[in-house]
């Protein structure tokens, strides 16, 4: 397939309007020809991670949700509430791309070396508009899966990998020696625990049932609390004195999640101090909240001393950090290990038109542990 060949395919997106309605629709785009260092790359999975569900639906009530039009080419409708329009602001009457990352065949390329030889090589993509058939990106901007590699295998190559990666690095360059993670039984709770365990991390994984503290042991984890446990603040207790965790990643972000751990923190050093200190233990406590599972207010009560952080944490403004060289190392361990310590699995797969399907939209947009789904935007419907 030449530059001048590129065919044109289906992108899906999502527009606010001004009344305050959101808009899910699929359109016809005419593929970029690449430039010299660019290729074009047959998108054949790419992912519905929780970040990819924000920008898709917004601050719509996904609960008002509607469709219409056919079924090869859905549109849907969902009610924005008026309190939340003024977050919206910045994106009302823009039709956005959706979709972080992704997996599929180069079809084209452009002039320069570099590209010439991605073509016919199988890639995982990071760059966006990736719920798409056809996405032309910078070559550099490709990771060139193992031989043998399919593309849902490598859809998930960059998002929960580097995050995960991201964690760990975070901790390592912070001073601290273990970690705790939230909403732990996730795909990426689960890459985050082989990690630990190859490298000899300690982990503390929270979870929110008992059959996802189950899962979690059963791959191997050995230290699981459940926060629904009426034993949950003791355990997470004995858990960080077991690992001396002093740094934690918080997907929920509202709720008391985030304050019950650095008070359990604040408890598990305390068994250890040699004196009393009004001011708490001098040990820097640090959670970190990466996540949104839960929307409302961060609640906590300020009891454990006042060596402690509490703050945001993103992958992209992490990477952009550490500078080029230390993030393409962390891109190739997951190239070398993507069957093994970054392997994701997925509920289901489904087209560029299923995704917009009252039913595929209430499983995956709870965000729910176990209703990751992967698209294929060659798919039939």
């Amino acid at each position: 397939m030449s530059p001048q060949t590129v065919p044109a395919g289906l992108q899906l997106r999502s527009m606010v309007k001004p009344d305050g309605e959101l808009e899910l629709s699929l359109i016809s785009v005419e593929t970029p020809a690449p430039a010299p260092d660019e290729v074009v790359v047959r998108i054949e999975a790419t992912p519905i991670n929780p970040s990819d569900i924000g920008l898709l639906f917004g601050a719509a009530d996904i609960s008002t949700a509607k469709v219409a039009g056919t079924p090869a080419n859905p549109v849907v409708t969902a009610r924005i509430p008026e309190r939340l329009m003024k977050s919206m602001a910045a994106r009302v009457g823009q039709s956005l791309p959706v979709g972080n990352e992704g997996a599929g065949v180069v079809v084209a390329a452009g002039a320069s070396a570099p590209a010439q030889a991605l073509l016919g090589k199988t890639v995982a993509v990071l760059g966006g508009a990736m719920y798409a058939q056809y996405r032309t990106i910078k070559a550099d901007q490709c990771l060139v899966l193992p031989e043998g590699t399919l593309p849902a295998e490598g859809a998930s190559c960059f998002v929960n990998p580097l995050t995960a990666l991201g964690m760990v690095e975070t901790m390592r360059r912070e001073g601290h020696k273990a970690l705790v993670h939230t909403a732990a039984a996730s795909n990426l709770g689960q890459m985050l625990n082989r990690i630990c365990l190859k490298d000899a991390i300690g982990l503390v994984n929270i979870v929110r049932r008992p059959e996802q503290a189950a899962l979690l042991k059963r791959k191997g984890a050995r230290h699981v609390c459940d926060a629904s446990a009426p034993t949950f603040m003791e355990d997470l207790t004995q858990a960080l004195v077991d690992t001396g965790a002093t740094i934690a990643f918080d997907a929920t972000g509202g709720g008391r999640l985030a304050g019950q751990i650095l008070s359990c923190m604040e408890a598990a050093l305390n068994r250890t101090a040699t004196e009393y200190s009004r001011y708490g233990s001098t040990t820097h406590k640090q959670v970190y909240i990466y996540g949104g599972l839960d929307t409302g207010p961060t609640e906590f009560v300020r009891n454990f001393g006042f060596a402690w952080g509490m703050g945001g944490w993103l992958l992209f403004p992490f990477l952009q950090k550490i500078g080029a060289e230390a993030a393409q190392a962390l891109r190739q361990r997951v190239a070398a290990e993507l069957k093994t310590t970054f392997a994701s699995s997925y509920t289901k797969e489904i087209s560029l038109a299923e995704a917009l399907q009252l039913e595929a939209i209430a499983a995956y947009g709870q965000r729910a542990t176990g209703t990751k789904y992967l698209i294929n935007p060659g798919k039939a419907v």
